[in-house]
């Protein structure tokens, strides 16, 4: 019976890329400055302190991933834990740093050409294009119109936005129009309205995505984004691995926002969480019931959305602790056949100036009873890990990537 798992560490970058200069980010790298920050004691808070401890992704390969991608040692590495599977690192070939074309490509579809984004002026937003949202939706205006921080504009326009009916739109360096809604006073539904008649209009700028950000609360103080966040995704531009899988008897169980940055292709179940630990138990459940020619595609958001946009490093580094604790639980169920995938779909360095996410290699770690213990080095495209999954279930073969031997 076979059996995979995918694992992305939303935003764990492990380096910057080659073309790093081209997006700012040169000296970015996600995983190496947490450890470092964590080494100075500049990463300590209630939950943890001291030097990075993830001693089973240690043991998967992670930090001599690290060690292969930008030739550093992770700081505070134990140095005695030597690694027990596959590993290495991915270079994106995709033009944008985004979560669709990460996944994408990933699922062996790299993305050729830069998705449309909006310039960081305020009011940031083209007037046709807010007109005529305005006009289909029946709103009686908006708020934001700029680039920012999802939890800082809806600290600072919240309250008007409860008063007026205005819902909150901003954008980010990505290719992405966002808008926030109060789910009482708003209401969940009509928001979900408003950005399906949004995603209609932004695709005439190529935008890949809409992304409905609710929230609840009464106040600044209190105001707190929920897990009914939405995301309304271009579909891929050419078959993924999920669908090959799918159409060929397989089965791709998604867990988190996998089916909505897929816009829904190739999925055959979905299932939420509303955080991490959350996802995993989800996870963990998916894996015990499925069947042969199944896959388990797991985004865990948090890492990206709660620490890596908002800069908190001392957060991303517990979060990176509490999900290695878990990692047992998971190998502990996986049968001899099945072969678990940990990576990323790009960086987000909380060390890195501003908010936006940043250009790195990504980690490429397969595991499993079977797997075999090996550094594979660079990888030239996120696809070869598609194409390797491709490769494992016996299915035809993916336009991209090289598959990678993962057994003796």
């Amino acid at each position: 019976m076979k059996r995979a798992i995918i694992l992305v560490m939303d935003s764990l970058g492990i380096g910057a890329s080659d073309d790093a200069h081209l997006y700012g980010d040169e000296t970015a790298n996600t995983l190496g400055n947490i450890a470092k920050e964590c080494l100075l004691g500049k990463a300590d808070n209630h939950q943890r302190s001291g030097v990075l401890k993830i001693p089973n992704l240690t043991r998967l390969g992670l930090a001599h991933a690290l060690q292969a991608s930008c030739g550093n040692d992770m700081p505070g590495l134990d140095k005695d834990i030597e690694p027990m599977a596959t590993y290495g690192y991915a270079i994106e070939q995709s033009k944008d740093k985004d979560t669709p074309s990460g996944h994408w490509e990933m699922a062996g579809v790299p993305v050729p050409f830069a998705w449309g984004t909006f310039p960081k002026t305020q009011p940031c937003f083209p007037d046709a294009l807010i007109k005529d949202f305005i006009q289909l939706t029946g709103i009686p205006g908006i708020l934001g119109n700029c680039h920012s921080s999802g939890t800082e504009i809806i600290k600072q326009l919240g309250e008007e936005h409860i008063k007026t009916g205005k819902p909150i739109c901003y954008t980010s360096a990505d290719s992405v129009f966002q808008i926030a809604a109060h789910e009482d006073h708003f209401g969940l539904d009509e928001l979900y309205r408003i950005c399906k008649i949004a995603k209609g209009l932004v695709d005439e700028l190529n935008v890949t995505r809409v992304i409905a950000r609710p929230f609840i609360g009464e106040n600044p103080d209190d105001f707190m984004r929920t897990a009914n966040r939405k995301d309304l995704t271009t579909p891929p531009i050419e078959p993924t691995l999920l669908d090959q899988l799918s159409a060929q008897g397989g089965k791709v169980v998604s867990v988190g926002k996998i089916a909505d940055i897929f816009s829904s292709r190739g999925i055959t179940k979905k299932v939420k969480g509303k955080d991490n630990m959350e996802l995993f138990d989800v996870m963990l459940n998916e894996v015990n019931l499925a069947e042969d020619k199944t896959l388990i595609f797991v985004n865990f958001v948090d890492f990206d959305s709660h620490f890596g946009h908002r800069r908190n490093v001392a957060g991303y580094a517990n979060a990176l602790e509490e999900f290695d604790k878990r990692l047992p639980e998971l190998e502990a169920i996986m049968n001899s056949d099945d072969i678990a995938l940990i990576t990323a779909d790009h960086g987000c360095d909380p060390t890195f100036p501003g908010s936006d996410h940043t250009r790195e290699h990504v980690p490429v770690v397969f595991f499993g009873k079977g797997v075999k213990t090996q550094n594979i080095g660079a990888r030239e495209s996120f696809a070869d890990m598609g194409q390797t999954i491709a490769s494992y279930f016996e299915i035809n073969d993916l336009k991209h990537g090289k598959p990678i031997k993962l057994f003796k």
